[in-house]
């Protein structure tokens, strides 16, 4: 800390009297010259009690492995535009993830090597320290091998808004030199890294569906954890209250392993997380005998379903039927209207937590990453021209919603999430699982050139029906 008899250059700069007249209008004060002179005196010393707490070191994860920052690889090494870089972090020398290479989704702090979120707005962000599930694949073993690229700060289902540009489907359809389907987002190039065999395992991200849609287009499996089961600390959220992440992987079995080697309690950092959150040993709960398995089939989740996905979902059901289990159908009226529900917390609430107030949000207790949240609130300030039409559509339509109608949908949404829970805790009572499709129709056409903002804004909304409701 600098010595008392020394400049010690301002932490905050102190407000002019013009700086308090327009905080006093904003606030609704009134207030006289005489007023705001006395209050910017005592703010003087308030503020340099700021100087103290700039001048603390932060505590932060500490960062055991050893590595290089990597690169972003050229166009010839990147097929499907689904990197966004490449590094080597080798891990322990033993574990459960030894020999196994894996991509991390690029809303995840990892040290020294730079993040992008698929925007514009994290220009330049190298992180300090690596998210929780980082240090934990490491510890298991694991090989990063580098950043797989995700949709404009994670806003979009399908895999057309990175900053970078857009995510190939691993799988072309009819021409395979056009190849112009989507992956489905936003983990997008952690599905078409897992299709194509250049990683045995990714972490996606998911408050929407942004685990299980591209999952489901690209031929992999994805697994959203249930809430707070696999710990968000260090990774860029959305909203608190449905940020979730998890495992990718090519197979089950790789899932469930990937799955008991993120989750568990982090000691407080995350939030999302209380104390008696415990991980299993998932990889070994695997069976094939379904012999005491219910399975009800939600009739809602087929309604104006393509005719070939619902064959397909259904024919899926029957083979499970022969394997043992009881398969019948149920019905959820509630679950037409829950993607309604879904979206004031996921649009309006992302607004604030993110673009208000630089990702974390405020009033809770955990590890922040101040850093990033630096990066993030400098980026909406200069770059807010540059983000996807996806966030320039939350953004007008939160910052209207926010200025005329104070957050009322949003909380009164978070009261009947409660109900709309219990609707699907009731189906549970009598079924082990839920079978719907993931997404009822085939993966959509990349945009073109001049699409209008209907158009772009249809395709990265239109296949959250059925994954959405399981995010609140």
């Amino acid at each position: 800390m600098a010595a008392n008899n020394l400049y010690h250059s301002p932490s905050v700069k102190p407000p002019t009297i013009d700086d308090l007249k327009e905080a006093a209008k904003r606030t609704g004060l009134i207030l006289d010259d005489d007023q705001l002179l006395e209050y910017q005196k005592v703010m003087h010393g308030s503020l340099k009690d700021f100087d103290f707490i700039n001048d603390l070191p932060e505590p932060v994860p500490e960062t055991k492995y050893p590595r290089l920052p990597g690169y972003r690889p050229e166009p010839k090494d990147n097929p499907g535009n689904a990197w966004y870089w490449r590094c080597d972090i080798k891990g322990a020398d033993s574990g459960p993830l030894k020999g196994k290479k894996i991509a991390i989704k690029d809303n995840v702090q990892v040290a020294c090597v730079p993040m992008l979120n698929g925007s514009k707005i994290l220009e330049g962000f190298v992180p300090i320290y690596d998210a929780t599930i980082v240090t934990r694949i490491l510890d298991a073993g694991g090989n990063i091998v580098g950043k797989a690229s995700c949709e404009d700060m994670c806003l979009c289902a399908s895999s057309f808004t990175c900053s970078t540009g857009p995510v190939l489907n691993p799988y072309p359809y009819i021409n395979p030199y056009n190849p112009t389907k989507t992956s489905g987002g936003s983990s997008s190039g952690s599905a078409y890294l897992l299709a194509k065999g250049l990683v045995d395992m990714a972490t996606g991200g998911d408050q929407g569906g942004s685990i299980r849609l591209p999952a489901s287009w690209s031929g992999v499996v994805g697994l959203k954890p249930t809430w707070g089961l696999v710990p968000y600390t260090g990774i860029m959220p959305i909203e608190i209250t449905i940020d979730h992440t998890g495992p990718m992987t090519r197979n089950v079995k790789d899932c469930a392993l990937l799955l008991e080697v993120m989750a568990g309690y982090d000691k407080g950092l995350d939030p999302r997380q209380t104390a008696n959150v415990t991980a299993v040993e998932y990889s070994k709960l695997l069976s094939d005998d379904l012999s005491n398995m219910k399975i009800g089939i939600l009739e809602e989740g087929f309604k104006d379903c393509n005719s070939e996905v619902e064959d397909i979902v259904r024919d899926a059901a029957e083979k499970l039927k022969q394997k043992g289990a009881t398969v019948e159908t149920v019905s959820i009226p509630e679950h037409l209207h829950a993607m309604t529900l879904w979206g004031p917390i996921a649009l309006e609430g992302a607004y604030i937590q993110t673009v208000k107030c630089g990702g974390d949000g405020i009033n809770w207790c955990g590890q922040y990453s101040t850093w990033m949240r630096d990066h993030i609130m400098k980026g909406f300030k200069t770059k807010m021209n540059d983000v996807s039409v996806v966030m320039q559509y939350a953004s007008l339509l939160c910052e209207y919603l926010n200025e005329h109608y104070d957050g009322r949908f949003y909380s009164k949404v978070q009261n009947l999430v409660r109900w709309i829970r219990s609707r699907y805790d009731e189906a549970f009572k009598s079924f082990d699982v839920l079978i719907m499709p993931t997404i009822k129709f085939p993966a959509i056409d990349l945009p073109k050139e001049g699409e209008s903002i209907t158009a772009l804004l249809d395709k990265a909304f239109c296949p959250l029906i059925n994954t959405s409701p399981f995010d609140i």
